[in-house]
C-alpha cells in the first residue's frame, strides 16, 4: 500500500496539488488522470520519492519494494541489457555483484566463505538463480529479441531502450509499480503484452497513460486529477468518464431544483414580510433559505480541440496503386515488393513491429524517399496531406505559427487561418508563437491544422497521436471518423486504430505484407487463431513421430 497524507505542492504562486489524501492498495490498478499541466507526472514523482511536496507526506507500507519506469534512455549506457532489467530489483543485483567479487578473490579467507554464504541464502530467498531467465522472458515478451541481452544499452537504437527501461520496472514482482507513459513508442504487440502482463500483476500499479483502450483494459480505478484535488473513481476510464459526467449532471439537477426553491422563498418573503399575519411565515422561510446551499459546480480544467477534416474536392475510384515497391535502408530491407492498392472508402492501417518500415512506405508514397524498384501512382482526382512522424525538419524556421500555416491556405485572410489555428487551442496571441520554440504537442497541433486548412481528400499520418494529450487524441479520434475521404495511417493508439481502420495491412519483418478487409480486433482475433492452428499441427506431426 501506498498512500499520500495532506499532500500539497506550490510552484510559485501557484498550487498544483492542495491537501491531497489518497490510498492506493493492493491488487489495484490506478489510472492517473487529468488534463495537460494538472500535475500527473509531478504527482509520480511526489510519490516515488523524487520530489519533495511543500507540505504532506508519502507513507508505503514497510518492506515493500518500490519500483518507477525511469526515462533517462542514457543513464545505462555502461551496462549489459540484462543487467539493467536485473537493476530493476536494487538489492538482488548488489547481492549478484558482491558474490561474483567474493569468489574473484585470489585471497578467499574463512570470513569470506560466511560472508559468502550469507549472500547465497540472502540470493536463494529472493529468487536470484531464476532472475537471468525472467528477465529475458519480459524482454522477449516487449519484442527486445535474444541478440541483444548481451549488448551493452549504448549500442541499442532508442525504441529498444525504452523497452528495456520498462522490464527493469517490471522485473521482480515489485510490490508498487509507478508508470509514467508506459505505451510511449512501443509497438502495438508490445503494448498488447504489457496489458496482459498489468492484468495479472496482482500487487498495486499506479498509471500515467493518453491512451484509453489500455486504461480500459488494465485500470481497475481511475484517479482524476483537477483542480489541484484527486478524485477516485472505481472502474476503468469508460466508468470514469460516465461516471463523472452523470455526477455532473445530477449536481447540475440538484441545483437547478435549489434555485427555483430559492426564487420561491424569496418570492414569499418579498410579498409577506411586512404582512403581520404572515410574518412568522416569512421569518421561518428567510431560516430555510439561509440553510439552502447550491452545489460548487467547477467547469473541468481539460481542454477538447475540434478536429474537422473535410475534403474541398470528392475523391474518385482511381485512388493509389502501389506495384513491388522494395527498398533497402542501412543493408537490411524493409520492403520487398509490396504490392496493393486503395480503394475510395478505404481507411488503412498499417501495423507491425517494423516502424521503420511504415515510416520509410509513407515517405516513399509522399516524394520524400526513392524506391530501390517498383512503382506507385496517386490517381488523378487525389490530393494528399502528410502528417510525418519526424517533423524537425519543418519546425526549424522563425515564422511565426499563423505566418508559417497561411502558406497552405488558398484564402490568405488572417481571421481565416487563425480560426484553424483557434480550433486546435492557440488563442489570441498563441499564433504569434514562433515555429522553433513549439512544444511537442503543440507542434502536433500545428500539424492537425495544416491537414485541415489544406482541404485534402487522402490523409497520410504516421504516429499522430505521439505528445498528444487524451483530450486531442480523443478528437483527433473523431475527427478520423466522421472524414470522408481515404486515410493511410500507423498509430500505437488502439482505439484510433480499431476506430477508424476497415482495412489491416501489416507490414512483417521481412518486408513482405499481409493485406486483410476486417478491423483492427477481428485481425488480431484472425491472427491468434492462425497461430493456435499452426501449435495444434505441429503437436499433432509430433505425437504422429512418437
Amino acid at each position: 500500500m501506498i498512500q499520500a497524507n495532506n499532500i500539497s505542492l506550490r510552484l510559485g504562486k501557484k498550487a498544483l496539488f492542495e491537501d491531497v489524501n489518497i490510498k492506493f492498495t493492493e491488487g489495484n490498478c490506478y489510472g492517473l488522470i487529468g488534463a495537460n499541466g494538472a500535475g500527473k507526472s509531478t504527482f509520480l514523482k511526489i510519490l516515488s520519492g523524487a520530489l519533495e511536496p511543500t507540505t504532506g507526506d508519502v507513507s508505503i507500507t514497510p518492506g515493500q519494494r518500490l519500483s518507477v519506469l525511469e526515462q533517462d534512455h542514457f543513464k545505462y549506457d555502461a551496462y549489459t541489457v540484462l543487467d539493467t532489467v536485473i537493476m530493476g530489483n536494487k538489492r538482488l543485483y548488489e547481492i549478484m555483484k558482491e558474490k561474483d567479487a567474493l569468489y574473484a578473490k585470489p585471497d578467499f579467507s574463512d570470513e569470506d566463505g560466511i560472508k559468502a554464504s550469507e549472500l547465497e541464502a540472502e540470493f536463494a530467498d529472493m529468487d536470484g538463480w531464476n532472475a537471468e531467465a525472467d528477465a529475458e522472458s519480459l524482454l522477449n515478451g516487449l519484442g527486445v529479441d535474444t541478440e541483444y541481452h548481451h549488448m551493452m544499452m549504448k549500442e541499442l537504437p532508442s525504441a529498444l531502450k525504452v523497452k528495456v527501461l520498462l522490464a527493469k520496472a517490471l522485473f521482480g514482482n515489485p510490490d508498487i509499480l509507478l508508470l509514467d507513459e508506459p505505451t510511449n513508442h512501443l509497438d502495438l504487440d508490445a503494448i498488447a503484452w504489457l496489458e496482459e502482463f498489468l492484468i495479472n500483476f496482482e500487487n498495486t500499479v499506479i498509471v500515467v497513460s493518453h491512451d484509453r483502450y489500455f486504461l480500459n483494459k488494465v485500470c481497475t480505478s481511475i484517479a482524476d486529477i483537477d483542480y489541484g484535488k484527486i478524485q477516485l473513481y472505481a472502474g476503468n476510464y469508460d466508468f470514469w468518464f460516465e461516471s463523472s459526467q452523470l455526477i455532473q449532471k445530477q449536481k447540475k439537477e440538484a441545483n437547478k431544483k435549489k434555485e427555483e426553491q430559492i426564487k420561491e422563498l424569496k418570492e414569499f418573503i418579498s410579498r409577506f414580510s411586512a404582512n403581520a399575519s404572515k410574518s412568522k411565515q416569512a421569518t421561518s422561510r428567510k431560516r430555510a433559505l439561509e440553510k439552502i446551499q447550491l452545489d460548487d459546480i467547477r467547469p473541468s480544467s481539460r481542454k477538447y480541440p475540434y478536429i474537422d477534416f473535410r475534403p474541398k474536392r470528392e475523391i474518385g475510384n482511381d485512388v493509389l496503386s502501389v506495384d513491388n515497391l522494395s527498398k533497402t535502408i542501412d543493408g537490411k530491407k524493409v520492403l520487398d515488393n509490396v504490392t496493393f492498392h486503395v480503394n475510395h472508402d478505404d481507411k488503412i492501417a498499417f501495423v507491425g513491429s517494423n516502424e521503420l518500415a511504415k515510416t520509410t512506405l509513407f515517405r516513399i508514397l509522399m516524394g520524400e524517399m526513392e524506391p530501390d524498384s517498383g512503382t506507385f501512382k496517386w490517381g488523378v482526382t487525389t490530393s494528399q496531406s502528410y502528417f510525418p512522424k519526424d517533423n524537425t525538419k519543418i519546425f526549424d524556421n522563425d515564422l511565426k505559427i499563423a505566418e508559417w500555416l497561411t502558406q497552405f491556405s488558398e484564402i490568405k485572410d488572417a481571421t481565416y487561418v487563425r480560426g484553424f489555428l483557434g480550433r486546435m487551442l492557440f488563442a489570441g496571441e498563441d499564433g504569434d508563437k514562433k515555429m522553433r520554440v513549439l512544444s511537442g504537442g503543440e507542434k502536433v497541433r500545428v500539424l492537425l491544422s495544416r491537414m485541415m486548412i489544406e482541404a485534402s481528400n487522402v490523409l497520410v499520418l504516421d504516429e499522430p497521436t505521439d505528445h498528444l494529450d487524451m483530450e486531442s487524441i480523443a478528437a483527433l479520434n473523431t475527427g478520423l471518423q466522421k472524414f470522408p475521404g481515404v486515410i493511410l495511417f500507423s498509430s500505437r493508439d488502439h482505439q484510433i486504430v480499431q476506430t477508424t481502420a476497415n482495412r489491416i495491412i501489416e507490414i512483417l519483418p521481412e518486408g513482405s505484407i499481409i493485406d486483410k478487409v476486417s478491423t483492427y480486433d477481428e485481425y488480431l482475433e484472425q491472427d491468434a487463431d492462425a497461430r493456435k492452428r499452426t501449435v495444434y499441427n505441429v503437436t499433432d506431426d509430433d505425437e504422429a513421430d512418437d
